[in-house]
């Protein structure tokens, strides 16, 4: 396949407000921003008004539009903190999303130029995935790269690229104990790659910077999988991992790439480690037993669909996982509700 143009009504910024002052998140990106149609969804359980600069394309949702929707009910149980994100990949019927937390600005390359992550995840989504055979000159698709020798020519024309991860400078996306052994590490390292993960590795997919093909993925990036003590920052979540690794399989069943690298952002002090270290330890130790069984999921040749995969997945949950741990079996239940509420609410188009 060939690389192709997205344009800029072809896509919607997503973004979970956690927080009620935006003004100096929402100038510091508007080179970035300003060309596209925004969806920020504000946090069901923040009480203050949300402050945006003048100036944007932006839709705002907030409880009394997401409770009209999909209910109270549901509003509380689907879309609280980080979660609150989900609802603009629910409600937004263009067909690329790019999703960045409310705690990240522009980062820099190493020469000083300012990173435009965006046009960067379109770049990304736009041209091919290579998930068959590992190109050691990564991304053969970038300026000044290509196929190595050995490359076969048979698997050179990729597949459709379905999902981009970007990444972070300062403040990197580390679990819990991690950060909290090494409370001063920070992340300083910019590596000019972009590579495709290949077929059949899993990986931990982090929110927190992602741009995706709403048309392919559908209804499989959605907040199922919560903990207990499930908390308002990153560290204290799993759900994003939960449904990166949905995503992963059903990425590899259909045929299309997930690329992971460029582009990077700079991500802002927030939350204590320690603090938020109970909370977690739960979802590090679920992570034991959810990455062996996602390895092994094969979906059915009847699957031909990302809603068809979330489906089957939610069913091999409930009956090998479910069993093991009740929180497994709420999240079964919540793959299956999020495909009906998909199917209601998401599946229109522009």
């Amino acid at each position: 396949m060939a690389q192709f143009n997205i344009t800029a009504d072809e896509v919607d910024i997503v973004i979970g407000a956690l927080q009620s002052d935006l003004t100096s998140f929402m100038n510091e990106w508007r080179p970035m921003f300003s060309r596209y149609h925004l969806i920020i969804v504000k946090d069901p359980d923040l009480k203050e008004e949300l402050k945006i600069p003048e100036g944007f394309d932006v839709k705002v949702y907030q409880k009394s539009d997401i409770d009209k929707v999909v209910g109270s009910s549901l509003t509380s149980r689907l879309f609280s903190g980080y979660s609150c994100r989900y609802f603009g990949y629910l409600i937004s019927r263009k067909k690329y999303i790019i999703s960045i937390d409310d705690d990240c600005m522009p980062a820099k390359d190493d020469n000083g130029i300012l990173i435009d992550a965006v046009d960067q995840h379109i770049t990304n989504l736009a041209t091919p995935a290579t998930p068959l055979f590992f190109n050691t000159l990564y991304d053969p698709f970038r300026k000044g790269a290509d196929f190595v020798r050995g490359y076969p020519f048979s698997m050179r024309s990729g597949v459709p690229c379905a999902l981009s991860c970007g990444l972070w400078l300062n403040l990197a996306d580390f679990d819990a104990p991690t950060q909290a052994l090494k409370p001063e590490q920070r992340n300083s390292r910019y590596v000019d790659a972009v590579i495709t993960v290949p077929t059949g590795v899993m990986m931990p997919l982090s929110g927190i910077n992602i741009g995706f093909n709403r048309e392919l993925l559908g209804p499989i990036l959605f907040p199922g999988l919560k903990l207990v003590e499930e908390g308002k920052f990153r560290w204290e979540t799993v759900e994003d991992m939960w449904c990166g690794m949905c995503a992963k399989v059903a990425c590899d069943h259909l045929g299309y790439g997930v690329k992971s690298g460029l582009p990077y952002v700079w991500r802002n002090e927030r939350g204590d480690a320690v603090a938020s270290l109970k909370k977690e330890w739960e979802g590090m130790k679920l992570m034991e037993e959810v990455v062996p069984f996602f390895q092994a999921l094969k979906p059915s040749a009847t699957a031909v669909t990302a809603e068809d995969c979330l489906t089957e997945l939610a069913n091999s949950v409930k009956e090998k996982l479910g069993p093991v741990r009740p929180l497994f079996a709420q999240a079964a239940d919540a793959m299956i509700e999020w495909v009906k509420l998909w199917k209601k609410v998401g599946s229109g188009s522009s």
